[in-house]
């Protein structure tokens, strides 16, 4: 077993309610999704609200109800990227603009975690603010610039 696993996190800011007609196709596709990953190789954790079916009723920015945050934990870079571009996952991604606004700045991140840590939301939103104000290195970084995990053993 890995002593370290990829965290990542991304945000966003829909375009209407989670409610809304508009949002009605994207909404309808999450259990799917979640699903999908749940049983992709390498996947350990997902971050869910208090309902337990999945994020979208966390709010990081507590002023903002359109502004949502998916975090989950991998095994792996690889295993990561390939649930990411090489899964039916894919077909929603393309579809983000229908749903999402676009963000000026990052609104992912990847950082490796000791193998059982699961990160809250405070933690998932430090990375973005880390990437945005640093931009990519060992502590926060994205697909494009991958970093490995840490040689030394997790303290815990």
């Amino acid at each position: 077993m890995n002593d370290f696993h990829l965290a990542q996190v991304n945000v966003g800011r829909i375009l209407a309610p989670l409610g809304s007609p508009q949002l009605a196709d994207f909404v309808a596709h999450l259990p799917e999704i979640n699903a999908l990953a749940d049983r992709a190789p390498g996947f350990v954790w997902r971050m869910v609200d208090d309902d337990g079916a999945d994020s979208t009723g966390l709010r990081p920015k507590n002023e903002d109800d359109l502004f949502l945050i998916n975090c989950s934990v991998w095994e792996s870079v690889e295993a990561l990227r390939d649930y990411t571009y090489r899964s039916e996952h894919l077909k929603v991604l393309a579809r983000r603009r229908e749903w999402f606004e676009r963000l000026a700045d990052f609104h992912h991140a990847l950082w490796w975690v000791p193998a059982g840590h699961r990160p809250g939301v405070n933690e998932a939103m430090d990375r973005i603010a880390l990437i945005r104000d640093n931009g990519e290195g060992p502590a926060a970084f994205t697909f494009r610039a991958p970093h490995p995990p840490p040689t030394t053993s997790p303290s815990i």
